[in-house]
């Protein structure tokens, strides 16, 4: 398939060269040069880590417009606080056919996407959606080369509105394997684990990010015996609101069984025992997308739609305030809130899932 990966960071590159070794015709677009100066001539990607070889891409782009055109599928892998500015941008080069999904959606990626399109007069038959979470856990090392870590096993995917799924199954089946399409875009959004692993272990270990020079890994350090009660707790309330809202969620525990096959007697004692987690380290500074994105974009529409929903999440509430505190920013502001995404109500936010209006 022709396949076009928007973003060239830690996923994207090695998505790109994922899929061209799957036999795809790929394109990767990025924004600056920076990231994609290496290959725009030689067209080359280094993988290394569970996957390790040199595999050749058909392009690399800073031309939106050719990148989008000749897509039959475009896979965004940018963090969630640009997909709306992706969307805007792409509205006017997208064609009737595409697949768009949002690699992840964090929580109402795809609802925001196919809004998007809608309010930039976008009138083009277009599937959006979006996955649960990201096939790999990768990095960046440096333009050019990526490391994956790990390959999840399953990761579920979902099309806003849901009546968009029965065609998505046709396709993604060509894309990747790895790929469940699920009824209902509020069971990917509401499978969101990055808003349960990121900003509270981030938050919780910046004291120690920002006294000590050398860097430590992420999940096997950063979250200890204390910060993962704390994450089960954001867990239980992310579950619970998911419930209300009528779809039924893996937690956290549940969910590193199911993508990574780690099964142990605790929340603590799987993500220690995920080979998966072992070498990521921990960003460099405060200011990344364990914050910007998995705050404003993943806690923040998890606390809207309890408060819509007359429910509290208190724990949730308390790291979008002290993440608020520390980058003087109002995230809560910033981020997804049924209002942000122009809905007055729950029943109008379902009714655009399950049908799409807006």
């Amino acid at each position: 398939m022709r396949i076009t990966v928007i973003g060239a960071g830690n996923g994207g590159t090695a998505l790109a060269a994922y899929l061209s070794l799957n036999g795809n015709i790929v394109t990767l677009y990025n924004r600056s040069e920076e990231k994609i100066l290496p290959l725009v001539e030689s067209k080359i990607i280094k993988l290394r880590g569970k996957i390790n070889t040199s595999v050749r891409i058909f392009n690399a782009t800073t031309d939106l417009k050719k990148a989008v055109m000749e897509a039959e599928v475009i896979m965004i892998v940018v963090p969630a606080y640009a997909h709306k500015e992706i969307a805007e941008k792409i509205s006017l080069f997208l064609q009737d056919g595409q697949t768009i999904i949002l690699n992840p959606g964090r929580t109402y990626g795809a609802l925001e996407f196919y809004t998007t399109l809608k309010k930039n007069a976008c009138s083009k038959d277009v599937i959006v959606a979006e996955a649960q979470t990201f096939i790999f856990a990768s990095r960046l090392l440096r333009p050019g080369i990526s490391r994956i870590f790990g390959i999840k096993n399953h990761v579920p995917i979902s099309t806003v509105p849901a009546t968009k799924n029965n065609s998505l199954k046709k396709i993604v089946k060509n894309v990747l394997e790895q790929f469940d399409v699920v009824d209902n875009s509020l069971y990917t959004s509401f499978s969101n684990i990055g808003a349960v692993f990121h900003p509270a272990t981030i938050l919780f270990n910046i004291a120690r990010m920002e006294s000590l020079p050398d860097k430590f890994e992420f999940y096997l350090e950063g979250i200890s015996p204390s910060v993962a009660k704390i994450l089960e707790e954001v867990d239980r309330e992310r579950c619970a609101v998911a419930k209300k809202m009528g779809v039924e969620v893996l937690t956290a525990k549940e969910w590193l069984n199911y993508v990574y096959s780690v099964n142990e007697d605790s929340l603590y004692e799987s993500i220690r025992k995920n080979k998966s987690y072992q070498g990521i380290l921990v960003p460099l500074t405060l200011h990344n997308r364990y914050v910007y994105e998995d705050i404003p974009m993943s806690l923040v529409p998890i606390s809207s739609t309890a408060k819509h929903l007359g429910m509290n999440t208190p724990t949730i509430d308390s790291i979008i305030q002290v993440g608020s505190v520390m980058t003087e920013k109002d995230l809560y502001s910033m981020g997804r809130t049924l209002e942000n995404l122009g809905f007055k109500n729950i029943e109008e936010l379902k009714e655009v899932l399950k049908g799409g209006t807006n």
